[in-house]
């Protein structure tokens, strides 16, 4: 009965594909591991998106809400340059600190303005500069057209995120002069006669020498 059966299929190769049992089933056989050498690749690479993909939505966790700072100075603001995922990423722009974690792609660990983080780069956005010496917010000397490409940074950060401090100003406050110098500085030009004192004098004595001129006439 098997032997039949295969007579019949090798009949039915011939007839139908013109081709010999042997050249069929070769074929067959090379058609068959192709498209298991093409499944394994192309599926295992959607398996790697699919874990990829599984394992970045369990990292997007929604963002906690942005916490007031109030104001803090330079030094603390570094704490927040994102390299803590616990805490928020912040930057500022003209002393004031915005809550930027929502672009961490941009300003986090890795991303393109990842050094703004955790400072005031306001001299840096304004002339678009990457270095560590522009890394301030000290603004003094820059151009009209620097100015205006920080007044746009501002505008934009004030739109899309949300404002949660200012940086303190520590710029020392010098102390003015004791109040012993002035006082000495008023001693000595009380000792010191005036050109009125000297006027006075002059005329007394013109008035005296007058006085004993008459007196010798008479």
């Amino acid at each position: 009965m098997a032997l039949q059966l295969w007579e019949t299929v090798k009949e039915s190769i011939a007839v139908y594909t013109g081709l010999s049992p042997g050249t069929f089933f070769t074929g067959l056989a090379l058609g068959l591991a192709v498209y298991y050498l093409l499944s394994s690749l192309f599926g295992s690479s959607d398996r790697q998106y699919e874990r990829t993909t599984r394992a970045s939505a369990e990292e997007m966790q929604p963002l906690p809400p942005p916490v007031q700072l109030g104001e803090i100075t330079e030094e603390e603001l570094k704490a927040y340059d994102g390299n803590d995922a616990t805490k928020p990423l912040l930057m500022a722009i003209k002393g004031q600190i915005y809550d930027v974690s929502q672009s961490r792609m941009f300003y986090g660990p890795g991303g393109p303005y990842a050094l703004f983080a955790g400072k005031d780069a306001s001299r840096a956005l304004a002339k678009m500069s990457f270095e560590d010496k522009d890394l301030t917010g000290d603004v003094s000397g820059l151009g009209p057209f620097e100015l205006d490409a920080l007044q746009d940074w501002e505008y934009k950060f004030m739109s899309k995120y949300v404002k949660v401090g200012t940086i303190k100003n520590t710029v020392p406050v010098t102390d003015g002069p004791s109040h012993g110098e002035p006082v000495e500085a008023t001693e000595s030009h009380a000792d010191k006669p005036t050109e009125n004192d000297a006027s006075e004098d002059a005329a007394a004595g013109t008035r005296e020498s007058a006085s004993g001129a008459d007196v010798d006439k008479e």
